[in-house]
Protein backbone atom coordinates (compact mmCIF):
# COMPACT_ATOMS: atom_id res chain seq x y z
CA UNK A 1 0.00 0.00 0.00
CA UNK A 2 2.75 2.52 0.77
CA UNK A 3 4.72 1.70 -2.40
CA UNK A 4 1.66 1.70 -4.73
CA UNK A 5 1.31 4.78 -5.26
CA UNK A 6 5.25 5.43 -5.85
CA UNK A 7 4.81 3.35 -8.39
CA UNK A 8 2.12 4.11 -9.81
CA UNK A 9 3.40 7.54 -10.11
CA UNK A 10 6.59 6.46 -12.54
CA UNK A 11 4.07 4.67 -15.44
CA UNK A 12 4.08 7.00 -18.40
CA UNK A 13 0.02 8.77 -18.71
CA UNK A 14 1.03 8.10 -22.67
CA UNK A 15 0.24 4.73 -24.13
CA UNK A 16 3.06 3.28 -25.98
CA UNK A 17 3.02 3.19 -29.27
CA UNK A 18 4.86 0.03 -30.58
CA UNK A 19 4.95 1.31 -33.85
CA UNK A 20 8.68 3.45 -32.59
CA UNK A 21 10.22 -0.05 -31.96
CA UNK A 22 10.13 -0.88 -35.59
CA UNK A 23 12.03 0.88 -38.08
CA UNK A 24 10.15 0.91 -41.61
CA UNK A 25 11.41 0.31 -44.84
CA UNK A 26 13.12 3.17 -46.49
CA UNK A 27 13.66 4.47 -49.72
CA UNK A 28 16.40 7.09 -51.10
CA UNK A 29 15.81 9.82 -53.55
CA UNK A 30 16.39 7.60 -56.74
CA UNK A 31 13.61 4.94 -55.36
CA UNK A 32 11.26 8.00 -54.97
CA UNK A 33 11.52 9.40 -58.24
CA UNK A 34 12.81 6.86 -60.06
CA UNK A 35 11.55 8.59 -63.89
CA UNK A 36 14.86 10.78 -63.62
CA UNK A 37 16.44 7.79 -64.10
CA UNK A 38 14.85 6.94 -67.93
CA UNK A 39 17.42 9.43 -69.88
CA UNK A 40 20.01 7.77 -68.41
CA UNK A 41 18.93 4.42 -69.26
CA UNK A 42 18.09 6.26 -72.95
CA UNK A 43 22.30 7.03 -73.12
CA UNK A 44 23.49 3.66 -72.37
CA UNK A 45 20.64 1.57 -74.07
CA UNK A 46 23.33 -1.80 -74.30
CA UNK A 47 23.58 -2.04 -70.27
CA UNK A 48 21.79 -5.04 -69.10
CA UNK A 49 19.37 -4.72 -66.08
CA UNK A 50 17.40 -8.29 -65.47
CA UNK A 51 17.29 -11.84 -66.51
CA UNK A 52 13.51 -12.65 -67.43
CA UNK A 53 12.04 -16.04 -67.96
CA UNK A 54 7.93 -16.18 -68.22
CA UNK A 55 5.74 -19.04 -68.05
CA UNK A 56 1.86 -19.07 -67.99
CA UNK A 57 0.38 -21.18 -66.21
CA UNK A 58 -2.19 -22.85 -68.08
CA UNK A 59 -1.73 -20.66 -71.35
CA UNK A 60 1.12 -20.24 -73.90
CA UNK A 61 4.75 -21.49 -73.54
CA UNK A 62 7.39 -18.61 -72.42
CA UNK A 63 7.94 -18.18 -75.88
CA UNK A 64 5.67 -15.55 -76.59
CA UNK A 65 6.29 -12.28 -75.91
CA UNK A 66 6.89 -11.01 -71.89
CA UNK A 67 3.84 -8.78 -70.40
CA UNK A 68 5.05 -5.15 -68.95
CA UNK A 69 7.30 -5.15 -65.96
CA UNK A 70 6.34 -2.59 -63.26
CA UNK A 71 9.64 -1.14 -61.28
CA UNK A 72 7.42 1.41 -59.65
CA UNK A 73 4.01 3.95 -59.75
CA UNK A 74 4.19 7.68 -59.33
CA UNK A 75 1.10 9.20 -57.97
CA UNK A 76 2.02 12.56 -56.63
CA UNK A 77 3.06 15.46 -58.66
CA UNK A 78 3.92 19.00 -57.04
CA UNK A 79 4.76 20.67 -60.49
CA UNK A 80 8.11 19.94 -59.63
CA UNK A 81 8.36 16.13 -59.31
CA UNK A 82 6.45 12.66 -59.80
CA UNK A 83 7.02 10.72 -57.02
CA UNK A 84 5.98 7.34 -55.36
CA UNK A 85 4.37 8.18 -52.11
CA UNK A 86 4.18 4.56 -51.04
CA UNK A 87 3.60 3.23 -47.49
CA UNK A 88 5.73 -0.44 -47.72
CA UNK A 89 4.91 -2.61 -45.35
CA UNK A 90 7.45 -6.23 -44.65
CA UNK A 91 5.38 -8.70 -46.14
CA UNK A 92 6.02 -12.70 -46.47
CA UNK A 93 5.88 -14.93 -49.46
CA UNK A 94 2.03 -14.50 -49.87
CA UNK A 95 0.79 -10.95 -50.78
CA UNK A 96 -1.97 -9.46 -49.36
CA UNK A 97 -5.11 -9.87 -52.55
CA UNK A 98 -7.00 -7.17 -53.55
CA UNK A 99 -10.34 -7.60 -55.52
CA UNK A 100 -9.37 -7.42 -59.25
CA UNK A 101 -12.07 -4.76 -61.06
CA UNK A 102 -15.15 -6.16 -61.92
CA UNK A 103 -15.42 -5.46 -65.91
CA UNK A 104 -11.64 -7.30 -66.67
CA UNK A 105 -10.01 -10.79 -66.88
CA UNK A 106 -7.45 -11.80 -64.62
CA UNK A 107 -4.20 -13.80 -66.13
CA UNK A 108 -1.87 -15.19 -63.69
CA UNK A 109 2.12 -14.87 -64.50
CA UNK A 110 4.89 -16.43 -63.53
CA UNK A 111 8.28 -15.05 -63.76
CA UNK A 112 11.92 -15.53 -62.80
CA UNK A 113 13.58 -12.99 -62.60
CA UNK A 114 17.67 -12.23 -62.09
CA UNK A 115 18.95 -8.92 -61.18
CA UNK A 116 22.05 -8.03 -63.36
CA UNK A 117 23.04 -3.91 -62.87
CA UNK A 118 19.77 -2.79 -61.83
CA UNK A 119 20.56 -0.83 -58.64
CA UNK A 120 17.90 0.81 -56.16
CA UNK A 121 15.58 -1.14 -53.71
CA UNK A 122 12.59 -1.48 -55.99
CA UNK A 123 11.48 -4.94 -57.09
CA UNK A 124 10.46 -4.92 -60.60
CA UNK A 125 7.06 -7.37 -61.11
CA UNK A 126 4.24 -7.65 -63.47
CA UNK A 127 1.52 -6.05 -62.07
CA UNK A 128 -0.34 -7.37 -59.50
CA UNK A 129 2.19 -9.52 -57.35
CA UNK A 130 0.56 -12.16 -55.28
CA UNK A 131 3.31 -14.38 -54.48
CA UNK A 132 7.46 -13.91 -54.35
CA UNK A 133 10.10 -16.46 -53.06
CA UNK A 134 13.58 -16.02 -52.86
CA UNK A 135 13.24 -12.30 -51.43
CA UNK A 136 12.29 -10.96 -48.89
CA UNK A 137 10.04 -8.13 -49.72
CA UNK A 138 8.01 -5.09 -48.66
CA UNK A 139 4.86 -4.30 -50.58
CA UNK A 140 2.64 -1.21 -51.01
CA UNK A 141 -1.14 -2.44 -51.49
CA UNK A 142 -2.62 0.68 -52.61
CA UNK A 143 0.10 0.67 -55.86
CA UNK A 144 1.18 -3.16 -55.62
CA UNK A 145 4.73 -2.28 -55.66
CA UNK A 146 7.65 -3.85 -54.22
CA UNK A 147 10.73 -2.85 -52.36
CA UNK A 148 13.55 -5.06 -50.98
CA UNK A 149 14.25 -3.22 -48.03
CA UNK A 150 18.16 -4.79 -48.18
CA UNK A 151 18.70 -3.23 -51.81
CA UNK A 152 18.97 -5.07 -54.94
CA UNK A 153 22.56 -7.15 -55.64
CA UNK A 154 23.96 -8.50 -58.74
CA UNK A 155 22.70 -12.17 -59.01
CA UNK A 156 19.38 -11.92 -56.59
CA UNK A 157 17.16 -14.42 -58.11
CA UNK A 158 13.68 -14.26 -57.31
CA UNK A 159 10.27 -15.61 -58.79
CA UNK A 160 6.70 -13.64 -59.00
CA UNK A 161 3.67 -14.79 -59.51
CA UNK A 162 1.11 -12.58 -60.56
CA UNK A 163 -2.18 -11.69 -61.79
CA UNK A 164 -2.28 -9.39 -64.58
CA UNK A 165 -5.99 -7.58 -64.84
CA UNK A 166 -7.14 -6.81 -68.49
CA UNK A 167 -9.83 -4.51 -68.63
CA UNK A 168 -13.03 -4.91 -71.07
CA UNK A 169 -11.75 -2.75 -73.87
CA UNK A 170 -15.30 -2.69 -75.24
CA UNK A 171 -16.82 -0.82 -72.47
CA UNK A 172 -14.00 1.97 -72.36
CA UNK A 173 -15.87 4.32 -74.72
CA UNK A 174 -18.62 4.79 -72.60
CA UNK A 175 -16.96 4.16 -69.13
CA UNK A 176 -16.96 6.90 -66.86
CA UNK A 177 -14.25 8.09 -64.38
CA UNK A 178 -14.15 8.15 -60.48
CA UNK A 179 -14.58 11.86 -58.75
CA UNK A 180 -14.05 12.33 -55.01
CA UNK A 181 -11.65 12.53 -52.15
CA UNK A 182 -10.74 9.01 -52.98
CA UNK A 183 -9.12 9.84 -55.96
CA UNK A 184 -8.14 13.22 -54.68
CA UNK A 185 -4.52 12.18 -54.92
CA UNK A 186 -4.42 10.97 -58.75
CA UNK A 187 -6.54 14.43 -59.48
CA UNK A 188 -4.54 17.15 -57.90
CA UNK A 189 -3.08 19.80 -59.87
CA UNK A 190 -0.20 21.39 -58.28
CA UNK A 191 -0.56 25.80 -58.57
CA UNK A 192 1.66 27.37 -60.86
CA UNK A 193 0.12 25.33 -64.63
CA UNK A 194 1.75 26.84 -67.55
CA UNK A 195 -0.61 29.08 -69.48
CA UNK A 196 0.61 27.28 -73.34
CA UNK A 197 -0.63 23.52 -71.13
CA UNK A 198 -3.80 25.34 -69.77
CA UNK A 199 -5.16 26.04 -73.50
CA UNK A 200 -3.67 22.85 -74.84
CA UNK A 201 -5.62 21.01 -72.20
CA UNK A 202 -8.97 22.52 -72.76
CA UNK A 203 -8.49 22.58 -76.99
CA UNK A 204 -8.10 18.70 -76.32
CA UNK A 205 -11.05 18.37 -74.13
CA UNK A 206 -13.43 20.96 -76.19
CA UNK A 207 -14.67 18.55 -78.63
CA UNK A 208 -14.46 15.14 -76.15
CA UNK A 209 -16.92 15.01 -73.50
CA UNK A 210 -16.31 11.60 -73.26
CA UNK A 211 -13.47 10.41 -70.40
CA UNK A 212 -11.98 7.59 -73.09
CA UNK A 213 -12.10 10.39 -75.97
CA UNK A 214 -10.84 13.03 -73.86
CA UNK A 215 -7.48 10.17 -72.89
CA UNK A 216 -7.25 9.06 -76.28
CA UNK A 217 -7.11 12.51 -77.78
CA UNK A 218 -4.00 13.56 -75.87
CA UNK A 219 -2.69 10.32 -76.56
CA UNK A 220 -2.88 10.53 -80.17
CA UNK A 221 -1.67 14.31 -79.84
CA UNK A 222 1.34 13.66 -78.14
CA UNK A 223 2.03 11.01 -80.47
CA UNK A 224 1.39 12.61 -83.74
CA UNK A 225 3.50 16.20 -83.40
CA UNK A 226 6.66 15.35 -81.03
CA UNK A 227 9.91 13.10 -81.49
CA UNK A 228 11.68 10.72 -79.21
CA UNK A 229 15.37 11.71 -78.99
CA UNK A 230 17.90 9.87 -76.45
CA UNK A 231 19.66 12.38 -75.35
CA UNK A 232 16.74 14.71 -74.30
CA UNK A 233 17.76 16.04 -71.22
CA UNK A 234 15.93 14.67 -68.29
CA UNK A 235 12.96 17.06 -66.47
CA UNK A 236 9.49 16.69 -65.86
CA UNK A 237 8.56 19.73 -63.92
CA UNK A 238 6.17 22.66 -65.23
CA UNK A 239 8.92 24.65 -66.92
CA UNK A 240 10.24 21.05 -68.57
CA UNK A 241 6.96 20.33 -70.09
CA UNK A 242 6.09 23.28 -71.41
CA UNK A 243 9.58 23.76 -73.36
CA UNK A 244 8.80 19.96 -74.40
CA UNK A 245 5.23 21.08 -76.05
CA UNK A 246 5.49 24.18 -76.92
CA UNK A 247 9.37 24.82 -77.30
CA UNK A 248 10.60 25.93 -80.52
CA UNK A 249 11.65 22.88 -82.50
CA UNK A 250 14.84 23.50 -83.98
CA UNK A 251 15.48 24.71 -80.45
CA UNK A 252 15.51 21.77 -78.53
CA UNK A 253 12.08 21.41 -77.75
CA UNK A 254 8.70 19.10 -79.09
CA UNK A 255 11.37 16.58 -78.40
CA UNK A 256 11.92 14.21 -75.28
CA UNK A 257 12.08 10.56 -73.98
CA UNK A 258 9.05 8.57 -72.35
CA UNK A 259 9.77 11.01 -69.37
CA UNK A 260 8.37 13.79 -71.02
CA UNK A 261 5.64 11.98 -73.26
CA UNK A 262 4.38 9.94 -69.85
CA UNK A 263 4.63 13.22 -67.89
CA UNK A 264 3.46 15.91 -70.00
CA UNK A 265 0.03 13.13 -70.29
CA UNK A 266 -0.38 13.03 -67.24
CA UNK A 267 -0.90 16.27 -65.90
CA UNK A 268 -2.60 17.24 -69.18
CA UNK A 269 -5.08 14.73 -68.35
CA UNK A 270 -5.72 15.91 -64.82
CA UNK A 271 -6.57 19.20 -66.14
CA UNK A 272 -8.76 17.43 -68.36
CA UNK A 273 -10.61 16.19 -65.54
CA UNK A 274 -8.78 12.54 -65.63
CA UNK A 275 -7.25 10.53 -62.60
CA UNK A 276 -3.94 9.96 -64.07
CA UNK A 277 -0.54 8.50 -63.26
CA UNK A 278 3.14 7.77 -64.15
CA UNK A 279 4.45 4.10 -64.22
CA UNK A 280 8.25 3.22 -64.66
CA UNK A 281 9.05 -0.13 -65.66
CA UNK A 282 10.06 -2.57 -68.57
CA UNK A 283 9.08 -3.60 -71.80
CA UNK A 284 11.02 -6.74 -73.16
CA UNK A 285 10.60 -7.87 -76.40
CA UNK A 286 11.33 -11.13 -75.89
CA UNK A 287 12.66 -13.38 -72.69
CA UNK A 288 15.91 -13.30 -71.67
CA UNK A 289 18.11 -9.67 -71.20
CA UNK A 290 16.25 -7.07 -70.40
CA UNK A 291 18.38 -4.02 -71.61
CA UNK A 292 18.30 -0.30 -70.29
CA UNK A 293 16.61 0.42 -74.38
CA UNK A 294 13.40 -1.98 -72.89
CA UNK A 295 12.97 0.99 -69.93
CA UNK A 296 10.24 3.10 -70.44
CA UNK A 297 7.30 5.46 -68.61
CA UNK A 298 3.94 5.40 -69.30
CA UNK A 299 0.63 6.91 -68.60
CA UNK A 300 -2.38 4.98 -66.69
CA UNK A 301 -6.37 6.45 -66.50
CA UNK A 302 -8.35 4.79 -63.57
CA UNK A 303 -11.59 4.20 -65.18
CA UNK A 304 -14.83 3.24 -63.01
CA UNK A 305 -15.34 -0.69 -63.17
CA UNK A 306 -11.95 -1.07 -65.06
CA UNK A 307 -9.52 0.30 -63.29
CA UNK A 308 -6.17 1.41 -64.32
CA UNK A 309 -5.98 1.18 -68.10
CA UNK A 310 -2.47 1.79 -69.41
CA UNK A 311 -2.26 4.43 -72.56
CA UNK A 312 0.77 4.54 -75.42
CA UNK A 313 1.56 8.40 -76.08
CA UNK A 314 4.94 7.19 -77.97
CA UNK A 315 5.31 8.30 -81.66
CA UNK A 316 4.53 5.36 -83.94
CA UNK A 317 8.13 4.71 -86.24
CA UNK A 318 9.02 5.84 -89.45
CA UNK A 319 6.55 8.52 -88.97
CA UNK A 320 7.29 12.04 -89.15
CA UNK A 321 6.01 14.01 -86.48
CA UNK A 322 3.91 17.07 -87.89
CA UNK A 323 4.53 20.54 -86.61
CA UNK A 324 2.64 21.69 -83.28
CA UNK A 325 1.99 25.35 -84.71
CA UNK A 326 -0.10 23.44 -87.38
CA UNK A 327 -2.97 22.29 -84.57
CA UNK A 328 -2.13 24.26 -81.57
CA UNK A 329 -1.93 28.10 -82.12
CA UNK A 330 -1.31 30.37 -78.93
CA UNK A 331 -4.96 32.96 -79.03
CA UNK A 332 -4.18 36.61 -79.29
CA UNK A 333 -4.57 38.70 -76.92
CA UNK A 334 -6.84 41.16 -78.95
CA UNK A 335 -7.37 40.24 -83.03
CA UNK A 336 -6.44 43.20 -84.89
CA UNK A 337 -8.66 44.54 -87.45
CA UNK A 338 -7.94 43.44 -91.37
CA UNK A 339 -5.78 45.95 -93.15
CA UNK A 340 -8.48 46.25 -95.83
CA UNK A 341 -7.46 49.51 -98.48
CA UNK A 342 -10.74 52.22 -97.98
CA UNK A 343 -12.32 53.01 -101.64
CA UNK A 344 -11.72 56.12 -103.25
CA UNK A 345 -15.23 57.90 -104.21
CA UNK A 346 -16.18 60.43 -105.91
CA UNK A 347 -18.19 63.43 -104.46
CA UNK A 348 -21.27 63.74 -105.08
CA UNK A 349 -23.41 66.61 -104.97
CA UNK A 350 -25.63 66.15 -101.36
CA UNK A 351 -29.54 65.57 -102.91
CA UNK A 352 -32.25 68.16 -101.56
CA UNK A 353 -34.09 66.90 -98.61
CA UNK A 354 -37.41 65.37 -99.09
CA UNK A 355 -40.32 66.51 -97.97
CA UNK A 356 -42.43 64.99 -95.20
CA UNK A 357 -43.36 65.26 -91.62
CA UNK A 358 -40.75 66.37 -89.01
CA UNK A 359 -39.73 64.08 -86.94
CA UNK A 360 -37.90 64.49 -83.52
CA UNK A 361 -36.01 61.69 -83.06
CA UNK A 362 -33.31 60.14 -84.96
CA UNK A 363 -34.95 57.43 -87.38
CA UNK A 364 -31.73 55.32 -86.80
CA UNK A 365 -32.92 54.18 -83.33
CA UNK A 366 -31.74 55.30 -80.09
CA UNK A 367 -29.50 58.16 -78.89
CA UNK A 368 -25.77 56.64 -78.21
CA UNK A 369 -26.20 57.83 -74.09
CA UNK A 370 -29.49 55.93 -73.65
CA UNK A 371 -27.79 52.70 -74.77
CA UNK A 372 -24.66 52.85 -73.09
CA UNK A 373 -26.60 53.56 -70.07
CA UNK A 374 -28.68 50.98 -70.53
CA UNK A 375 -26.04 48.48 -70.85
CA UNK A 376 -24.19 50.00 -67.99
CA UNK A 377 -27.56 49.69 -65.52
CA UNK A 378 -28.08 46.15 -66.54
CA UNK A 379 -24.62 44.82 -66.32
CA UNK A 380 -24.58 46.63 -62.70
CA UNK A 381 -27.84 44.69 -61.90
CA UNK A 382 -26.25 41.02 -62.89
CA UNK A 383 -22.92 42.12 -61.01
CA UNK A 384 -25.27 42.92 -57.97
CA UNK A 385 -27.44 39.89 -58.66
CA UNK A 386 -24.00 37.15 -58.66
CA UNK A 387 -23.00 38.82 -55.32
CA UNK A 388 -26.49 38.33 -53.68
CA UNK A 389 -26.56 34.92 -54.35
CA UNK A 390 -22.50 34.13 -53.25
CA UNK A 391 -23.50 35.79 -50.20
CA UNK A 392 -26.52 33.56 -49.77
CA UNK A 393 -25.09 30.35 -50.95
CA UNK A 394 -22.23 31.06 -48.63
CA UNK A 395 -24.43 31.41 -45.36
CA UNK A 396 -26.26 28.51 -46.51
CA UNK A 397 -22.98 26.32 -46.38
CA UNK A 398 -22.31 27.87 -43.07
CA UNK A 399 -25.87 26.89 -41.40
CA UNK A 400 -25.44 23.48 -42.57
CA UNK A 401 -22.04 23.00 -41.40
CA UNK A 402 -22.85 24.46 -38.27
CA UNK A 403 -26.43 23.70 -37.45
CA UNK A 404 -27.46 20.12 -39.58
CA UNK A 405 -26.21 16.37 -38.35
CA UNK A 406 -24.87 16.12 -35.20
CA UNK A 407 -22.45 16.93 -32.81
CA UNK A 408 -19.83 15.51 -34.12
CA UNK A 409 -20.88 16.66 -37.93
CA UNK A 410 -21.35 20.02 -36.27
CA UNK A 411 -17.51 19.84 -34.74
CA UNK A 412 -16.21 18.94 -38.29
CA UNK A 413 -18.28 21.87 -39.72
CA UNK A 414 -16.85 24.26 -37.29
CA UNK A 415 -13.16 23.08 -38.29
CA UNK A 416 -13.91 23.78 -41.95
CA UNK A 417 -14.96 27.43 -41.23
CA UNK A 418 -11.75 27.98 -39.32
CA UNK A 419 -10.10 26.50 -42.08
CA UNK A 420 -11.58 28.18 -44.75
CA UNK A 421 -10.97 32.12 -42.78
CA UNK A 422 -7.44 30.96 -43.16
CA UNK A 423 -7.91 30.58 -46.93
CA UNK A 424 -9.74 33.75 -47.23
CA UNK A 425 -6.61 35.39 -45.08
CA UNK A 426 -4.45 34.29 -47.27
CA UNK A 427 -2.54 31.64 -45.17
CA UNK A 428 -4.23 28.22 -46.34
CA UNK A 429 -2.69 25.21 -44.52
CA UNK A 430 -1.16 22.30 -45.86
CA UNK A 431 -2.54 19.00 -45.42
CA UNK A 432 0.56 17.60 -44.09
CA UNK A 433 -0.08 19.25 -40.78
CA UNK A 434 -2.11 17.26 -38.18
CA UNK A 435 -4.83 19.29 -36.51
CA UNK A 436 -2.91 20.95 -33.25
CA UNK A 437 -0.75 22.41 -35.90
CA UNK A 438 -3.03 23.98 -38.02
CA UNK A 439 -4.66 25.22 -34.54
CA UNK A 440 -1.44 26.63 -33.96
CA UNK A 441 -0.71 28.39 -37.12
CA UNK A 442 -4.53 30.00 -36.80
CA UNK A 443 -3.55 31.66 -33.33
CA UNK A 444 -0.77 32.93 -35.36
CA UNK A 445 -2.56 34.54 -37.99
CA UNK A 446 -4.50 35.68 -35.91
CA UNK A 447 -2.25 37.66 -33.75
CA UNK A 448 -0.37 39.07 -36.64
CA UNK A 449 -2.84 40.48 -38.09
CA UNK A 450 -4.40 42.18 -34.36
CA UNK A 451 -0.84 43.38 -33.83
CA UNK A 452 0.47 43.78 -37.41
CA UNK A 453 3.95 42.32 -36.62
CA UNK A 454 4.56 38.30 -36.63
CA UNK A 455 4.44 37.51 -32.73
CA UNK A 456 6.76 35.11 -30.99
CA UNK A 457 5.24 31.51 -31.39
CA UNK A 458 5.73 31.21 -27.75
CA UNK A 459 3.64 34.24 -26.80
CA UNK A 460 0.08 34.54 -25.60
CA UNK A 461 -2.73 34.11 -28.02
CA UNK A 462 -5.85 35.98 -28.20
CA UNK A 463 -9.23 33.98 -26.81
CA UNK A 464 -10.59 33.30 -30.62
CA UNK A 465 -7.20 31.81 -30.91
CA UNK A 466 -7.30 29.92 -27.88
CA UNK A 467 -10.76 28.68 -28.61
CA UNK A 468 -9.25 26.81 -31.55
CA UNK A 469 -6.52 25.34 -29.80
CA UNK A 470 -9.50 23.18 -27.87
CA UNK A 471 -11.92 22.59 -31.28
CA UNK A 472 -8.74 21.06 -32.52
CA UNK A 473 -9.16 18.87 -29.99
CA UNK A 474 -12.57 18.52 -30.74
CA UNK A 475 -11.82 17.79 -33.66
CA UNK A 476 -9.26 14.36 -32.67
CA UNK A 477 -11.88 13.28 -30.30
CA UNK A 478 -14.45 13.09 -33.36
CA UNK A 479 -11.71 11.13 -35.55
CA UNK A 480 -10.10 9.13 -32.84
CA UNK A 481 -13.64 8.38 -30.83
CA UNK A 482 -17.24 8.72 -33.14
CA UNK A 483 -19.88 9.05 -31.33
CA UNK A 484 -18.67 10.61 -27.93
CA UNK A 485 -19.06 14.25 -28.52
CA UNK A 486 -22.03 15.55 -26.57
CA UNK A 487 -24.38 18.80 -28.01
CA UNK A 488 -22.83 21.11 -25.48
CA UNK A 489 -19.22 20.71 -27.06
CA UNK A 490 -20.53 21.30 -30.58
CA UNK A 491 -22.14 24.45 -29.13
CA UNK A 492 -18.57 25.52 -27.88
CA UNK A 493 -17.42 24.17 -31.49
CA UNK A 494 -19.51 26.56 -33.33
CA UNK A 495 -19.27 29.53 -31.15
CA UNK A 496 -15.29 29.19 -31.54
CA UNK A 497 -15.36 29.04 -35.14
CA UNK A 498 -17.75 32.15 -35.32
CA UNK A 499 -15.54 34.04 -33.40
CA UNK A 500 -12.62 33.30 -35.21
CA UNK A 501 -13.77 34.01 -38.39
CA UNK A 502 -15.36 37.11 -37.14
CA UNK A 503 -11.70 37.89 -35.53
CA UNK A 504 -10.13 37.33 -38.46
CA UNK A 505 -12.17 39.64 -40.39
CA UNK A 506 -11.98 42.34 -38.80
CA UNK A 507 -8.57 42.60 -38.83
CA UNK A 508 -8.79 42.61 -42.70
CA UNK A 509 -8.49 46.17 -44.48
CA UNK A 510 -12.26 47.53 -44.75
CA UNK A 511 -12.45 46.89 -49.07
CA UNK A 512 -11.15 42.96 -48.12
CA UNK A 513 -14.00 42.79 -45.47
CA UNK A 514 -16.39 43.70 -48.23
CA UNK A 515 -15.12 40.74 -50.15
CA UNK A 516 -15.08 38.28 -47.55
CA UNK A 517 -18.83 37.21 -47.74
CA UNK A 518 -18.86 36.96 -51.15
CA UNK A 519 -15.85 34.93 -51.78
CA UNK A 520 -16.80 32.04 -53.89
CA UNK A 521 -13.67 29.66 -52.24
CA UNK A 522 -15.31 28.09 -50.14
CA UNK A 523 -17.89 26.63 -52.38
CA UNK A 524 -15.43 25.17 -54.17
CA UNK A 525 -12.46 24.55 -52.47
CA UNK A 526 -11.75 20.45 -52.20
CA UNK A 527 -11.55 19.05 -48.39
Amino acid sequence: AVVGPAVAALVDRRPVDPRRYVEPPQVDSLDENPLIRISGWALNPDQRLLEVDTTRPGGPAGGSTPPRIRLAVLSDYDGVTWRVGATYRNAGRILPATEPAPHSTVDEIRQEITVADLSGRLLPAVPTPREVTGARVAYDPQTGTLIRPEGLTPGLRYTVTSARENPDVNLLATADVPAGDAVARVLRVADGVPDPLGRLATQLAEENSAPYARASAIEQFLAEHYRVVADAPSGHAYPNLEFFLVGPRNGGGQQGTSEQFAAAFAVLGRLCGLPTRVVVGFRPRQDGPVRAADAMAWPEVLFDGLGWVPFDPMPRPDEEPRPVEEDFRPRPEQTPPPDVPEPTLEPSPTPPPAAGPDRGADPRGLPAGVVVAGLTGGLLLVAVGVLLVLAGLRRSTSRTRLAGGDPGQRIAGAWREVTDALRLAGHPVGGDLAATEVAEHAARVLAEARDGVRPDPAGQTSTAGAGVVELAGLLNQVGFAPGTATPEQADRAVRTAREYAASLRAARPRWRRLLWSVHPGPLRWPR
